[in-house]
């Protein structure tokens, strides 16, 4: 996959960086070159060394791979196994939809892979991966007993290897069954990240009034039921992905008719709420990504800001807030001060039940606090 391998000579005071095993260099740190894009390069700092696939465009313009060796197809299919299992204790306890692969959490920057059931869908973030996604397919299918690996690729499926997936897949996660559909959900089907959030919903929902935010599927609503909710309200801009939380609802067997949703934009339909008078024992916030750029990191803060106020202002006293952030632009240190400050603007007093972050389907990096991206936080109103 590589025939004779560049080399660059980057600054000597990145040999720290190099050496930390941070997986990223960016463009402004590389001297000149020839490379055009797409090229295993050695790069070398001070006496550290590693490899790494250059990118012609974007900010990152080195992914590295490896810093023992030349990563051949032998350190591929040694790393995606390495993944799969960390990942092991996940099937066993009966799910069949998690994270396979994530990207420099995994060693292997730039790709991820999700299980939902007998298939996995592959999504790469950078132009340089795509000789290697064959591979990873074949690999990743025969490792995790497959049917097939695919991605979506301008609106279409591409099978990369085995079987095409269907349309949908009935997956298994705590326990409770969802439909994941690969021609049009999001990311790579569903978002997988929340599982053990999810699971917390359940365990706190026993006889509350609950309104979830930014529903999507209704991953947080179903679970809710499944725990009791006496009232669950979905709420998303979406008009598709509150039809898949109904039909998730009665996959799973629950009280249809605890179930409501709404096609609103979240923003607009809070004060609205509470105007009406309208108040919950549990709110849940799981917005989306509100900021891809640095230049929209202050937009995202207020943004958060202002739906938790919203968000809290409708909780009663002695229910719960529970809300997330899934933006990688805004630290958590940042968003626990957007969260705390819209708390300060609402009457009463609050008390933290728990604050989490990552499962192990999503490792962590240590020195790579870019791929800190996940918050989650549970909150109680006195």
């Amino acid at each position: 996959m590589h025939g004779a391998i560049p080399s660059l000579r980057l600054p000597d005071d990145l040999v720290s960086v190099v050496k930390s095993g941070h997986p990223w260099i960016y463009r402004d740190h590389l001297p000149r070159h020839r490379l055009q894009g797409g090229e295993l390069v050695r790069v070398e700092s001070g006496s550290a060394a590693a490899y790494g696939l250059y990118d012609a465009q974007g900010a990152i313009a080195l992914r590295l791979l490896s810093w023992e060796g030349v990563p051949d197809e032998a350190w591929w299919r040694d790393t995606i196994h390495q993944a799969l299992a960390k990942r092991q204790t996940l099937l066993e306890a009966g799910h069949t939809a998690y994270r396979l692969l994530f990207g420099e959490g995994d060693g292997l920057p730039g790709l991820i892979a999700d299980r939902y059931g007998r298939f996995a869908m592959i999504e790469p973030y950078a132009p340089s991966l795509e000789p290697y996604l064959p591979m990873v397919a074949r690999t990743l299918r025969k490792a995790a007993g497959l049917k097939g690996v695919a991605r979506r690729r301008d609106g279409e499926l591409e099978v990369l290897a085995g079987d095409a997936p269907p349309p949908e897949e009935t997956v298994i996660e705590n326990g409770l069954r969802f439909v994941v559909n690969f021609q049009h959900g999001q990311k790579t089907g569903l978002f997988l990240d929340h599982r053990e959030h999810r699971a917390l919903i359940r365990d706190v929902s026993e006889s509350r009034r609950v309104l979830n935010l930014f529903a999507y599927a209704g991953g947080f609503s179903v679970h809710a039921l499944a725990g009791g909710a006496s009232e669950v309200w979905s709420v998303d801009v979406a008009r598709a992905a509150l039809a898949d939380a109904e039909r998730n609802v009665r996959l799973n067997q629950l009280p249809s008719n605890r179930h409501r949703t709404f096609v609103e934009d979240v923003f607009e339909l809070l004060p609205k709420l509470l105007d009406g008078n309208e108040r919950f024992d549990l709110v849940i916030v799981d917005p989306p990504s509100l900021a891809r750029r640095k230049s929209q990191r202050e937009n995202a803060i207020r943004a958060y800001q202002k739906v938790n106020e919203g968000a809290a202002a409708l909780v009663r006293p002695g229910g719960l807030l529970a809300t997330a952030s899934c933006t990688a632009q805004v630290s958590p240190r940042a968003f626990d001060q957007a969260v705390d400050k819209a708390l300060t603007r609402v009457s009463g007093s609050w008390r933290e039940v728990t604050k989490s972050g990552h499962a192990l389907d999503h490792p962590l990096r240590p020195g790579f606090p870019e791929g800190r991206y996940l918050k989650f936080r549970l909150l109680e109103r006195d």
